[in-house]
């Protein structure tokens, strides 16, 4: 039998805040230097495919997603999600405005500076747009996902929750991010066939790294010494609360 105590206070916990970190910097990563490259591979029987430089990267976020929701739970997941919202928010009004300032006449580096400038980080007002709501609503679901697949399983099969959460959450993400970016620019069929690629490939991302996750899980919860269950957490995102109840591990 487990021994059960409220929610700890998040300083507390030892590297918590390192996730949070990891998790925002690959986010930003993927989101603004991933998107200006489209990479091409050849594959037996598949021929050339095409995607997003971001798309190799940006399941990662999704990994750290897992990882905080299934040690410290839904709660503290979702304090992750907002900072990463935030961080893209800031990121994005940030790149706009640098953007958007008169550059140098005297300064002939400009002359080449701000049109690369322009090129990688100015993205449309409806791309920007697509990756906020995709990330947010993405995230929410794979962390939710997450952690009610835990209560369900009561713990066990931690592969069935990584997959199946990034299953759900890769789709919604991918669902909302390409019909907002680009309907009216691409062709339903192409929409589809993308959102169908990108989705499969982030999937495998995730199939793939699950033994790293599995080690980084074990490795926190040993150091920790916690394993949190959503029991009576309320899954609203709105809220920054702690819940969720703490299980001693081995105990």
């Amino acid at each position: 039998m487990q021994a059960t105590a409220p929610a700890a206070p998040l300083r507390g916990f030892r590297y918590y805040d390192m996730l949070v970190a990891g998790m925002v910097a690959v986010l930003l990563c993927s989101n603004l230097i991933g998107p200006a490259k489209v990479c091409t591979v050849s594959l037996p029987m598949l021929g050339a495919l095409s995607f997003g430089a971001g798309n190799l990267f940006f399941p990662v976020s999704y990994i750290f997603g897992d990882v905080l929701t299934e040690v410290y739970g839904y709660a503290r997941a979702r304090r992750a999600i907002w900072a990463g919202f935030g961080a893209m928010v800031f990121a994005t009004l940030m790149s706009q405005a640098i953007i958007r300032m008169p550059a140098s006449a005297g300064e002939p580096f400009n002359a080449q500076l701000q049109p690369a400038l322009e090129l990688v980080f100015g993205n449309t007002w409806r791309i920007a747009l697509a990756s906020l709501i995709a990330y947010w609503l993405g995230d929410f679901a794979n962390s939710f996902v997450m952690a009610r697949m835990k209560l369900w399983t009561r713990g066990r099969m931690l592969w069935t929750r990584t997959i199946g959460s990034t299953l759900v959450g890769q789709g919604v993400d991918s669902l909302t991010f390409y019909p907002i970016a680009f309907s009216g620019i691409w062709e339903g069929q192409t929409i589809v066939k993308v959102i169908a690629f990108n989705w499969t490939m982030k999937v495998l991302v995730e199939v793939v790294l699950t033994p790293l996750t599995y080690a980084v899980v074990g490795f926190l919860k040993s150091r920790e010494g916690v394993d949190t269950f959503d029991e009576g957490t309320r899954f609203t995102p709105f809220s920054l609360k702690d819940e969720g109840v703490l299980h001693t591990p081995g105990q």
